[in-house]
């Protein structure tokens, strides 16, 4: 078996993947991860990455919502003791984090994300707006 993956959303992909291990030969790696992040939690992480990005300057350089995302992962990733994993870049002039992207993260993994960017605009007077989508369903 090569790679495969099964939400456990019902009885039958539940008991699928029971079979699935139960087939599974000797040194098959198994991997449970949490549900994924929701729609709204990433429209939340949007918003709010764009709030930092429109209103603070890091180290005196003005961050895209991208870059806001990769300090705030960063972030993250050091609250919870992930080991980093981070190697020089190929011209030697810096270094790259090849840590977990959002996408990847837990419905619980999220929301610490957005309570780390809550308190580090907190304590930098950032002024929160609301997602896009909770604007356009409000109106």
């Amino acid at each position: 078996m090569g790679r495969a993956l099964l939400v456990l959303a019902n009885a039958d992909f539940r008991q699928k993947a029971i079979d699935w291990i139960r087939r599974a030969p000797m040194d098959t790696r198994v991997e449970f991860k949490g549900p994924k992040r929701t729609l709204p939690q990433n429209d939340r992480m949007w918003a709010m990455l764009t709030d930092l990005s429109g209103q603070l300057a890091w180290h005196g350089k003005r961050l895209a919502p991208d870059d806001w995302k990769l300090v705030m992962l960063d972030a993250l990733r050091r609250e919870t003791h992930e080991q980093l994993r981070i190697v020089p870049n190929t011209d030697g002039t810096g270094f790259v984090n090849l840590s977990t992207s959002s996408s990847d993260l837990s419905k619980e993994e999220m929301t610490a994300l957005i309570e780390i960017i809550f308190a580090f605009g907190a304590d930098h007077r950032v002024e929160w707006s609301e997602p896009q989508q909770h604007k356009r369903g409000a109106a």
